[in-house]
């Protein structure tokens, strides 16, 4: 013990020394002299220094020599492509710095890096040189394995490692060519020399089916199976909600009460109760009591922490909670009594809150409805479906009329609406898409929306003004370069918005987006306007959500798949019943920033996980399809290419190379591809007609080739 106090003094020594006047470059054993350290505390003293270094307070140069980093040394995490160079994300938000081939000293994809920012810049962007290695972002890849006489190699899955892993003989584990494996590095190389590995699981071969799937399960770290402690613990899971249970809670069994929700959904955690007396909507959103089975620290809650969120990938699911739990006694079943905490509000005719109750309660839904088929009663008024449900039908009228009233109370406060057509992807039980269509939006997905976000804004603000810890769904207000760079783009089509000293207001961003409504250009304004903004996150500090342009944001509304709602659903309930003392405070202050970093990047990683399954599918779709003649609009215009949007959401490219009636150039200021000679003009947003000429899987493109131009 005295040896650890002694070594943190020599640490708080070491900070004082880099940062006093008399600091200068040197080596260790110049350190070890100056601090006069026993020959048993080097070991100690050097993983001090390594630590300062992962932490970037000071560097270990060409020299060897320790020293602080100046302003043209960054640390951030080195983000790789497939030509080889990269960029690095640096923390804090600041510009991508390019890093040329030459200049990566071995850094993989993933790797936090050190770099020295270069004075003189050839490019538009700042130009740096990695100058140290720090953290390696992954050990184990995923990829096609291709045997060779002697020896073999994996070629990644992520284009973003542009080195293929060596694998000796002996270490193949008996994979052949063709077999998606994943390799375990165990030689990292350098810029010249390609990294070294061992074959430690084989996936299956590339063409059997799910193996696809399982591959980017792999290649994302999903856990897929539960531990053997969270199948013990399941044992203890009731089948049925137990009736001593009800003690203390609100019976609202006798509430006409319905779940709204997609055909095939299985967990239930959302429903709904409304009535309306004078000019005052009544609104229960009431929310499975998912905390009272998994108890903080329990294998059930670690192993709910550890997934974040539940992971939905075309043909499956992985789930947060165990499917005894998530389909089972928490999910909101009609005709079951269960457990609830609700959050049951008065809104006037405006759309404001003026009184909220939250409380722990016991429901029992009535229906299971379809969005598809609440649609069919509010917007189609289909009279077949109407005398189906005819006792529910004034109910769904007065959630339609709230919905309404809600939406354009967001709407005048400046709320942005991103509508982007969202994939629909059919698989036969083989795994093969069979059908791909844009998924459908109607006023049954509205309303649900605007009653979540009304529940999640309130009880938001309800804990923000009691003070207590919190777990808060955050978005910041975007950076003043990048709404310069977009009001510059958006200049070329004849748009503006007002960027004055202040922050811009997402009400200006909301005005351009309905501006562009049902233009050619409509998709790639609204996605370059969606990139000028930061990533929504948790946080334990409510600092508002700017995309909402709500003050006060959480997610309360879904604690089956995602942790967040269950942490806060926790201290929620303990201020309900009185626990939340000095001492629970205190614990929640300790852990909620950790949880709040954690979820986050579950979340990013789901997010990435999924895109990266649609984007297969879609090229494994459109393999059947070669020689086929489809319309789609031009959606993204650049040196190399035109990339082309059809109706069913897949996106493809022209490549100019393959533009063979005459020598195009990419007019980069109107954003046009031109011919040289005759003059022919590809703008964005033009219908076009393409016949597939390529798919390829294993690189996920697709590519076109022109047919003709609709006049």
């Amino acid at each position: 013990m005295k040896n650890k106090e002694r070594m943190e003094e020599k640490r708080s020594m070491l900070e004082e020394f880099f940062s006093s006047e008399e600091y200068k470059p040197m080596r260790f054993k110049d350190i070890v002299s100056i601090l006069q350290v026993p020959k048993e505390a080097k070991n100690d003293l050097k993983e001090i220094l390594d630590l300062m270094i992962s932490q970037g307070k000071i560097i270990l140069d060409s020299k060897g020599r320790y020293r602080t980093p100046g302003d043209d040394i960054k640390i951030g995490v080195f983000s790789g492509t497939q030509k080889g160079f990269g960029f690095v994300i640096l923390e804090g938000d600041e510009e991508d710095v390019y890093i040329h081939e030459s200049a990566t000293m071995g850094a993989l994809h993933g790797d936090k890096v050190m770099i020295m920012i270069k004075e003189e810049q050839t490019g538009r962007r700042k130009e740096g040189t990695v100058v140290q290695i720090i953290e390696r972002g992954k050990n184990e890849i995923v990829g096609t394995f291709q045997k060779s006489k002697n020896f073999g190699f994996v070629v990644p899955d992520n284009q973003k490692f542009a080195k293929d892993i060596f694998i000796p003989k002996d270490s193949s584990m008996g994979a052949v060519s063709g077999h998606k494996v994943v390799a375990k590095i165990t030689n990292f190389g350098s810029g010249t020399q390609n990294p070294e590995g061992k074959v430690i699981e084989i996936l299956g071969h590339v063409n059997d089916p799910g193996v696809d799937i399982m591959s980017v399960v792999r290649a994302y770290d999903l856990p897929v199976d539960f531990s053997q402690e969270v199948k013990l613990q399941l044992n203890d899971i009731p089948e049925e909600v137990n009736p001593k249970d009800f003690k203390n809670r609100l019976d609202l069994r006798e509430w006409m009460t319905v779940t709204i929700d997609g055909e095939d959904a299985k967990d239930l955690d959302d429903a709904i109760t409304i009535s309306k007396e004078g000019d005052i909507y009544r609104l229960g959103v009431h929310i499975a009591d998912v905390t009272h089975y998994v108890k903080e620290g329990s294998p059930l809650d670690k192993s709910a922490l550890n997934r974040g969120t539940s992971v939905y990938l075309v043909d499956r699911v992985i789930p947060m909670l165990p499917h005894k739990l998530s389909n089972g006694i928490c999910s909101l079943n009609p005709g079951v009594d269960r457990l609830a905490l609700s959050c049951i509000m008065d809104i006037d005719a405006k759309g404001n809150v003026i009184g909220h109750k939250i409380t722990e309660t016991v429901i029992r839904s009535d229906r299971r409805m379809t969005y598809t088929n609440v649609a069919k009663i509010v917007e189609d008024h289909d009279q077949e479906v109407m005398n189906e449900y005819k006792e529910f039908v004034p109910m769904f009228e007065l959630m339609q009329e709230l919905a309404e009233i809600l939406k354009a109370r967001r709407h005048k406060r400046g709320a942005i609406n991103f509508d982007f057509p969202e994939s629909k992807i059919i698989v036969d039980p083989r795994g093969k898409p069979i059908e791909i269509r844009p998924y459908e939006r109607n006023k049954a997905t509205k309303i649900i929306e605007e009653f979540m976000l009304i529940a999640n804004e309130t009880i938001a603000e309800s804990f923000y003004w009691q003070e207590l810890p919190f777990l808060y769904r955050t978005h910041e207000t975007p950076d003043d370069e990048k709404i310069k760079k977009l009001a510059i783009f958006i200049h070329n089509f004849g748009y503006s918005i007002k960027i004055g000293n202040e922050d811009i207001h997402p009400k200006e961003l909301q005005k351009l987006l309905v501006k562009i409504e049902d233009t050619p250009e409509e998709a790639l304004i609204s996605r370059l306007t969606l990139r000028s903004m930061k990533q929504a996150k948790y946080t334990v500090v409510n600092t508002g959500h700017f995309g909402l342009s709500a003050k006060y944001y959480c997610h309360f509304t879904s604690p089956i798949r995602r942790y967040p709602d269950l942490q806060i659903h926790r201290i929620i309930k303990e201020n309900l019943t009185g626990k939340l003392g000095e001492n629970r405070i205190k614990h929640y202050e300790k852990i909620l920033h950790e949880v709040a970093n954690h979820s986050s990047k579950t979340e990013r990683r789901a997010d990435e996980a999924e895109r990266e399954v649609e984007k297969m599918k879609k090229v494994e779709y459109m393999m059947d399809h070669i020689g086929e003649i489809f319309e789609g609009v031009i959606s993204g215009i650049t040196s190399w290419g035109m990339y082309v949007e059809l109706p069913n959401t897949v996106e493809g490219m022209i490549r100019v190379t393959e533009m063979d009636d005459d020598y195009y150039f990419y007019d980069e200021e109107r954003y046009q591809m031109v011919g040289e000679h005759t003059k022919k003009i590809y703008k964005l947003g033009q219908k076009i007609k393409v016949e597939v000429i390529q798919a390829d899987k294993l690189l996920r493109t697709i590519d076109f080739a022109l047919v003709e131009v609709e006049e």
